[in-house]
């Protein structure tokens, strides 16, 4: 099987705190348990969260412009 999301990277975390629905929350943690068992790596939603965001606007066309055109 093969998920968007691979390995997950290292990196240096900035606290953020959000809110989700319980629907959302539970969908997370299926994910991570899949993730895990493809990647053989435990990891927890709040893990995935953010390279899922780094993931949806790196590929956000309209945000990509949108940036390029502000700088």
């Amino acid at each position: 099987m093969k998920l968007r999301l691979g390995p997950l990277p290292a990196a240096k975390p900035v606290r953020l705190t959000v809110s989700v629905s319980v629907e959302l929350k539970a969908a997370l943690d299926e994910y991570a348990k899949i993730h895990a068992d493809v990647h053989g790596q435990a990891v927890t939603a709040e893990n995935l969260i953010p390279i899922m965001l780094q993931t949806f606007m790196a590929n956000d066309r309209g945000f990509q412009q949108a940036r390029r055109t502000a700088r």
